[in-house]
Parts: C-alpha cells; structure tokens; sequence
C-alpha cells in the first residue's frame, strides 16, 4: 500500500514500496499512478523512483507547486539520499564521487559513454579517461557497512539521469543486490527478493527534510 507520511502545503510525501511502478506497464498491474488518482485531490507528478526502488516520492497538487518542485529537481537544488546493498566490498574511508558520462544503451539499459577500462580513480574521484557523446552524470558515495561481502552504501546523486545509481555502481563492478538489467543478474552473489535501492532522504529547500525509512524487504534494514 502506498503510504502517505508529510504533507507541506500542495505537497505530499509518499513511502513508495518496491514492486509498485509510477505509471502504467505492459504488465498491466496497478500502478502508483492509478492509487493516486482515487484520492480527492489532483496529483502532479514531481520526480520519479524506477518501479523496484522504494522509498521518498513527492507529489504536488497544483500546477504551481508542480513546477517549483520540477525546477527545483531540474536546477539541482533538491539533495537526494539512498540506501544500496551492492555485491563486493565496496572501498571504505571517505566518500568517492562517481564522475562517469552516461548515454543511452540497448533496449532499455544505459551505460557508461565509455569502456569499462577507461575508468581510472584520482584522489576521492573516478573518471573515464576517454568518452564518447554523453551525458553528465555524477554520484557521491560512502560505504556505511560491510557484511558478507555485501556493501551498504550511502548514496547521492549529483545528477538525475535515468538508472544512473544502478549504471554506476554496476560499471565500478558493485551491482545492486536484486538488480535485473545491470551488471550479472544470474550471479548468485546478486541475487536478492526486490531491488536493494531505498530513497532514504529528500532535502528541499524552501520546503523542508522528508525521510522514510528502509522497509523490512530490504536486506539489512536493521543496519540502516
């Protein structure tokens, strides 16, 4: 079910559960969307969390707080937290930025603007050292445990590109726990009940700090 936890004015913070697409599929199973609609307000669509990601989703319900929120997201304002198991042990210390151009790969999966062997690391920093045409893309994180070779990370997302998290973390050679389209789905060592990636926490100016937490389904919630 989808859970409502803050409301702000025009703005409603939602708990979204894994599993729960934001629009319709070709599943043809209910969808966020469909949930929101049967509530006595309009909702307007603000930012997006892939269907297997759970956790903080804003909604708007007017057409002004829709594009003050969307050009908060668009100019970078808004501070993006998640929670990652990864396969592997992760390197611990300080944060790492992820400063990796993305574009668009086949079918619905994205990749690195680059080979896998051009990525090198300076300092707290990783970087491909030759690219194709790509877009900007840039992701901070720190790794906050390790357990049975399994990370978890805290993450923050510089950019907003799509499946930038899972492109990321899988090309540095750390897929996602549960992910199916990124890195070794086959792998046992990545293999998990939903996708182990949680929007923990949104900072938006002007409006305030909303927080969910991880939800029993994701392994190692009690750690988080």
């Amino acid at each position: 079910m989808l859970e409502l936890v803050a409301e702000v004015g025009p703005l409603r913070v939602y708990d979204k559960p894994a599993g729960l697409s934001l629009l319709a599929d070709r599943s043809g199973a209910d969808n966020l969307w469909n949930q929101l609609k049967q509530g006595t307000e309009k909702p307007y669509l603000v930012h997006r969390l892939d269907k297997g990601t759970s956790g903080t989703l804003l909604i708007a319900t007017t057409q002004d707080a829709q594009r003050a929120l969307t050009r908060a997201f668009a100019d970078r304002r808004v501070d993006k937290f998640y929670l990652a198991w990864v396969s592997g042990e992760f390197p611990g210390g300080a944060s790492l930025t992820l400063d990796l151009p993305m574009c668009r790969g086949r079918k619905s999966r994205y990749r690195l603007a680059g080979p896998r062997d051009a990525i090198i690391r300076k300092g707290h920093t990783y970087r491909l050292v030759a690219d194709r045409e790509g877009v900007d893309a840039q992701t901070r994180v720190r790794r906050l445990a390790y357990v049975d070779n399994r990370s978890l990370l805290l993450v923050k997302p510089l950019t907003g590109r799509t499946h930038q998290i899972r492109v990321h973390l899988s090309w540095l050679g750390y897929p996602l726990l549960g992910e199916h389209l990124y890195g070794k789905p086959a792998d046992p060592a990545q293999q998990a009940s939903r996708l182990m990636l949680h929007c923990h926490c949104l900072h938006v100016p002007g409006w305030g700090v909303f927080r969910t937490p991880a939800p029993a389904t994701f392994v190692g919630s009690e750690t988080s």
